[in-house]
């Protein structure tokens, strides 16, 4: 299975240690194609690429994946974009975030009846969240 994990780049790096163990609990269900999101100096790391390879490049993978899966805690307008994105293309998407952290999800997302948002207080509670909607997903 492939997976597509988005959380906040640009918006803030705040929440990088939490995307990096929803990473390596999404990397039990298959490949996640956007694992450098969880990667420490990321900026550093894509400074030599340009904004149009990213884009081409981030849509690709949300092409190629089997379910989508966001931390929506801290807004991102590229989170946002991708969300979207994944919407039009069908895709399985999941949207979770704390809400003892944000005052509320944007409505365009958590609006969305395609898109399954959840809350969650703890990682162990993200994990479980992520493991019943992989379980729901019939391909």
């Amino acid at each position: 299975m492939n997976i597509y994990f988005a959380g906040s780049i640009m918006g803030g790096r705040q929440d990088i240690e939490i995307y990096k163990q929803i990473i390596g609990h999404l990397k039990k269900y298959g490949k996640v194609l956007t694992e450098h999101v969880g990667q420490d100096n990321l900026a550093q790391r894509e400074i030599n690429l340009t904004d149009k390879h990213i884009h081409d490049r981030d849509v690709e993978w949300i092409k190629e994946c089997d379910i989508f899966i966001a931390e929506v805690t801290r807004p991102s307008l590229g989170v946002g974009y991708e969300v979207r994105t994944a919407v039009e293309m069908n895709k399985r998407i999941l949207c979770v975030y704390r809400p003892e952290q944000t005052k509320r999800v944007s409505a365009m997302i958590a609006g969305a009846p395609e898109v399954k948002t959840l809350p969650y207080s703890t990682i162990d509670d993200a994990k479980k969240t992520i493991d019943d909607f992989v379980k729901d997903v019939k391909f």
